[in-house]
């Protein structure tokens, strides 16, 4: 008990200014925005201390210790001296003559999103985690597609950042129709899966398989989405548009939207019975609308085109 350990410090852009203040009082060399030159170094020092550890005493024992670092870059400028020397630092120590590297992940928070009441306020286009290729193990023994699907909805919310400029100068209207279902499943990602309401039963906490059905619904209805409009696009039938999906299908849209609603305390059956369900149902009204206009041409024939 307690031999793991978490500690957050906020904030060590404070920490480095009070460094700085002292280093000013010693008539130190100042270095890069009046701070000392061995800044890097201390708050290297400082980081090295997390990893992996053998306890002190007895009987034999392992734990480790989590550093969380929050940095407050002055106007979110990541040039800043402090928040370039934290990024720079490459973790790694030396326990028992075993070597162990720590790889950074870096949560890039955004005053933005914080206005929007978006929390967390993670901005998901510049934060990243290296820890990726090392859970990959457990990734694909917990649900071998998570890896695919993650990288999917990585992708959705690049081409929404990608054509948020372009929205801005035509407007959404004049988007094709695969780039108007990609914004909004963006906006799925951005506001009912990603957001989260800490003061809900059902929102507080996500456990892990909640969490990877919850994309794999939302990637899904992207895939479909986006092939019902290219099948449609070549044939003579009726032009299946993101207007006709929202109306059509409204009521699995609302199921998605609704999705983070579930409360875990259903138990894991329970919510995965639900999520399968509402992943068949989507595949199924996908269909029922392609094959309604595939057969457009049935109002003057006595007969339905059939399928090669």
């Amino acid at each position: 008990m307690g031999y793991n350990v978490s500690m957050m410090a906020d904030s060590t852009s404070r920490w480095a200014e009070a460094l700085r203040e002292i280093s000013g009082r010693l008539a130190e060399m100042p270095a890069d925005s009046g701070y000392p030159a061995y800044l890097a170094a201390r708050l290297a020092s400082f980081y090295e201390r997390a990893g992996k550890v053998k306890c002190l005493g007895g009987p034999e024992r392992t734990g480790s210790v989590t550093i969380v670092g929050a940095v407050s870059p002055p106007g979110g400028d990541f040039s800043d001296p402090v928040t370039s020397a934290t990024l720079s630092i490459v973790q790694v120590y030396i326990v028992e003559a075993v070597q162990y590297l720590l790889i950074k992940v870096f949560w890039g928070l955004d005053k933005k999103l914080a206005q929007r009441k978006h929390f967390p306020s993670v901005n998901w286009l510049i934060s990243y985690s290296k820890y990726s290729g090392a859970l990959e193990t457990f990734y694909e023994k917990f649900d071998p597609d998570f890896i695919s699907i993650r990288t999917k909805a990585r992708e959705v919310l690049q081409r929404e950042d990608d054509l948020n400029e372009i929205v801005q100068l035509v407007g959404k209207d004049a988007l094709a129709e695969t780039d108007k279902i990609t914004l909004e499943t963006a906006k799925l990602l951005r506001e009912d899966y990603l957001a989260q309401n800490a003061f809900t039963p059902y929102d507080k906490f996500c456990p892990f398989y909640k969490s990877v059905w919850m994309m794999r619904n939302i990637v899904h209805f992207n895939a479909l989405a986006n092939q019902a409009v290219e099948k449609a696009a070549g044939m003579d039938g009726q032009k299946i548009t993101y207007s006709l999906i929202k109306h059509r299908l409204g009521d699995l849209f609302y199921r998605l939207v609704s999705q983070k609603f579930e409360d875990p305390a259903e138990g894991e059956e329970a919510l995965v019975a639900k999520f399968k369900k509402l992943n068949e149902d989507l595949t199924a009204g996908f269909r029922a609308l392609e094959d309604e206009s595939r057969c457009m041409l049935c109002t003057r024939f006595s007969f339905c085109w059939p399928e090669f």
